[in-house]
């Protein structure tokens, strides 16, 4: 699904340079790399601040610490999403809200958000799904009516951007009160471990962030929160720091991979191409089809059969995965547009090594099962 190997033998010796440096000095730990490319991808965002942690996950959970919800409080996330929304929204004591998605983006739905509001709700946690943003226009429009905080959830559009008229645009992750993100290795901006970070503009949350993530300390030995032990580690921090500066021509590279996987799969009617929305560009961390006619599942065997990679993301809505059936709050009649592509996707080798021969062989398979 994601070819590692040659992306990393292009840049090879500045890798082996980057750590080299790291493992000399010793800085293994908030060493001077970690400052380094927190501001870099500060000043690639256009965001005040970014702050390093150990992972997407920690990430998230972090930003809901800092703004010290009340026991009770609720949630509103996507039912079509990785667990980790609502993982750690549980985890904190808090109640995810599970919301129906957009068919054609797969993001979430601003009018599903707006049926599940009630007293307790404190939060949205949009997740820019695949590698575009959601409709950040209207989450923030429902945010603001509604006095709630937004959380973005960037670990899989991070170097996307959103824009609504002349006036109002941002970079994933940097137009709600906190952004998040993971630096897990598939990601389009991968490190070679585990890494997150958190971004925001409020100099307030950012010193309560930084300091949450570091055991709530405030000077050495002194605490001022509850917090947790997450840092991006200096290793990590140096090959995402190289990595950085090819972000831009890594999702070039994904993009034109996308534009020949629609181009050679558009024509057939029993599928459905990626769509792109009108208020954001697409980084396609992943290329998703909807298989129609309820053929999803033989063609998934038939390319596995040719050795082609290919992946369900996600095979089950988090509302009838086991515990979230009962530690959520959600309508399950009014999920129909997850359930149904649940069925429906199929995600394709994605990445920016793919050749123009890799892919027309893909489609060609894809074609030839769905004749």
């Amino acid at each position: 699904m994601v070819d590692l190997v040659n992306q990393h033998k292009k840049i090879e010796n500045e890798l082996n340079s980057a750590m080299a440096e790291v493992m000399n000095n010793t800085s293994f730990i908030k060493g001077p790399k970690v400052a380094q490319f927190e501001y870099n991808l500060s000043q690639f965002l256009n965001v005040k601040h970014v702050i390093g942690c150990g992972n997407g996950t920690d990430a998230i959970q972090i930003a809901l610490m800092a703004l010290e919800l009340e026991p009770g409080a609720e949630v509103i996330t996507p039912d079509f999403t990785f667990v980790a929304t609502a993982e750690v929204v549980r985890l904190l004591g808090f109640t995810p809200v599970l919301v129906d998605v957009d068919l054609d983006t797969f993001n979430l739905s601003p009018e599903a958000v707006l049926k599940a509001i009630s007293p307790k709700t404190k939060v949205i946690i949009p997740v820019h799904l695949f590698g575009q943003c959601a409709d950040m226009g209207a989450i923030l429009k429902i945010a603001k009516d509604h006095n709630l905080f937004v959380i973005e959830d960037t670990a899989q559009a991070t170097g996307a951007s959103w824009c609504e008229g002349d006036d109002r645009s941002g970079m994933a992750g940097t137009i709600g009160h906190i952004g998040t993100t993971s630096f897990f290795p598939s990601k389009n901006l991968g490190a070679a471990g585990d890494g997150g970070a958190i971004f925001t503009n409020d100099d307030d949350l950012a010193d309560k962030i930084k300091s949450i993530a570091n055991h709530g300390q405030g000077n050495q030995y002194y605490y001022k929160y509850i917090g947790v032990n997450s840092r991006l580690d200096t290793l990590q921090a140096a090959v995402l720091d190289v990595k950085l500066q090819y972000l831009t021509q890594y999702n070039k590279a994904r993009y034109w991979a996308a534009e020949k996987y629609t181009e050679l799969l558009n024509i057939n009617p029993q599928l459905i191409t990626p769509k792109i929305a009108s208020y954001s560009n697409h980084i396609f961390h992943q290329y998703t089809l909807r298989i129609l006619n309820g053929k999803r599942d033989d063609l998934m065997n038939y390319l596995n059969e040719h050795q082609i990679p290919n992946k369900i993301y996600y095979p089950l809505p988090l509302h009838l995965n086991h515990p979230y059936d009962v530690e959520c709050r959600y309508n399950s009649n009014e999920l129909q547009n997850t359930k149904q592509l649940c069925k429906d996707v199929l995600s394709l080798p994605m990445h920016s090594e793919l050749t123009i021969e890799q892919i027309e062989f893909i489609c060609s398979k894809i074609n030839e099962f769905l004749k």
